[in-house]
């Protein structure tokens, strides 16, 4: 029997191990957390493939290169690799995107490609991450059942930088649009939000809504005190 693992920390992948595990044929299990990924624990499952939609840490060699690792990339490599794919596409203006499913190796998403499919980048991160789950799951599915071999990376090759939090600052911002897409993108658990600062507050916002033809957003707030 094939064994398969889901490797993410999010709370939203967590439907993928009920939906693959009823659907396919294998055992699957998932990994939530960075203790629990190791070569003890994968020698002792021994999977066939490890599927990662989401996970913050560097996969050590030991690991993708004893076992397939198919990582899923927010972009459409090679255009975007490296950090913070969703707040750089979105701060880019784009309005839609393409999850890559890569194979893991030593460069930073420079793997070959299994397949991609398009994403909507409309809405909060956290809808745009919700809704990416349905399609990573096809995704997965496909992998699978068609027994795909990857392919290398064809395109001219952007990279792009992860955001820390101090990117977040509205005080840059001068168009209303723009301030509304900052909002929406750091819109998550997890993340840090979308803020403004005074000498004594630091101001989030999160759940904006854009009246376009009002020019007005209205967000939820959390005041601190520093």
């Amino acid at each position: 029997m094939n064994k398969y693992i889901i490797l993410s920390e999010k709370s939203w992948h967590k439907s993928l191990l009920n939906n693959l595990g009823e659907n396919n044929s294998g055992n699957w299990i998932l990994i939530d957390s960075k203790d629990n990924f190791n070569l003890d624990v994968l020698k002792a499952f021994n999977p066939t493939k490890i599927f990662i939609p989401h996970w913050s840490y560097i996969i050590p060699s030991e690991i993708y290169e004893n076992y397939e690792c198919i990582v899923f990339h927010m972009t459409d490599l090679p255009f975007g690799r490296g950090g913070s794919p969703l707040q750089n596409l979105i701060e880019r203006g784009f309005t839609k995107t393409k999850i890559s499913a890569i194979k893991v190796e030593q460069g930073l998403d420079t793997g070959d490609i299994y397949l991609k499919e398009e994403l909507s980048l409309n809405g909060t991160a956290r809808e745009i991450f919700e809704r990416s789950v349905s399609i990573v799951e096809q995704m997965i599915r496909k992998i699978i059942k068609e027994d795909i071999t990857p392919v290398p990376q064809a395109g001219e090759i952007t990279e792009f930088k992860r955001r820390k939090p101090d990117d977040g600052n509205l005080a840059v911002l001068s168009d209303l649009e723009k301030v509304y897409d900052f909002i929406r993108m750091l819109d998550c658990e997890g993340y840090p939000h979308a803020f403004i600062e005074t000498s004594e507050f630091k101001i989030e916002f999160t759940n904006a809504n854009f009246q376009s033809n009002k020019k007005i957003i209205d967000a939820n707030v959390r005041i601190f005190k520093k």
